[in-house]
């Protein structure tokens, strides 16, 4: 059973020293047509219908997997990712998280909401937690346990990664499922920062970075750039 001891700003989360399995990063993208999540297959359906120009599919990992940075995100906005194919592009949430990664050294600062825009991210590479667009962005349960080995085969193919970010509560749960923590020991939190067990990289949490959390206050800039500071220092101090 894992236990938590806090130190300062850290909290470790105590458990066994396990290594994982090496991995083909390829296990960490679905297929195009998808069909593992049949409420997600009929959206994906009915936007192909309705949005014939958008990209309709599982939107991919954008970045390298030698980074040292994996941001976690819930799934794909209906009119971003899924309409552009790249994590975080094309809606509100997007220009928030890029500007403020641009800031913090993790790209070349080209983002301008379509993915021909030249965008290249440095040291960074970002995923979502569920990849095919869910209805009223919100996937249920058996959705984000279906989706939860895509997003395990990429943790464990980064081995050179020193930090995850997730972006609100869903993608926080479905990462510490993927690397086997129990809720209880790691609890959601905005700036939370835990090592974990085993790993090279330490777990940080931020609210997810969209227009409702922005708009009521929940979560502004100097919050969302305070989680940012602290991953690039970590970074930079070795991990």
């Amino acid at each position: 059973m894992k236990t938590i001891s806090r130190t300062n700003s850290r909290t470790s989360i105590k458990g066994p020293a396990v290594a994982p399995p090496s991995v083909d990063l390829s296990a960490a993208e679905p297929s195009a047509d998808c069909a593992l999540c049949p409420r997600l297959v009929e959206f994906r359906q009915e936007n192909i219908r309705t949005y014939p120009d958008y990209f309709n599919a599982p939107a991919p990992t954008f970045g390298d997997a030698r980074a040292k940075l994996l941001i976690v995100g819930l799934a794909p906005g209906l009119h971003g990712a899924n309409k552009t194919g790249r994590p975080f592009t094309g809606d509100y949430a997007g220009d928030l998280l890029y500007g403020t990664i641009a800031k913090f050294g993790f790209s070349n600062d080209r983002y301008d909401a379509r993915p021909d825009d030249g965008l290249v991210l440095k040291a960074a590479a970002i995923t979502n937690a569920v990849r095919c667009v869910p209805p009223q962005n919100k996937p249920n349960g058996a959705e984000i346990k279906t989706c939860r080995p895509f997003l395990s085969a990429q943790i464990d193919g980064m081995r050179q990664m020193r930090a995850i970010l997730c972006l609100g509560r869903i993608a926080h749960q479905s990462t510490l499922a993927a690397l086997g923590i129990k809720q209880k020991d790691a609890p959601f939190a905005h700036g939370a920062n835990y090592t974990v067990p085993g790993r090279n990289f330490s777990l940080f949490d931020s609210y997810h970075c969209s227009r409702y959390n922005t708009n009521t206050g929940r979560l502004t800039e100097a919050m969302f750039e305070s989680v940012f500071a602290a991953i690039r220092a970590h970074i930079d101090a070795g991990g």
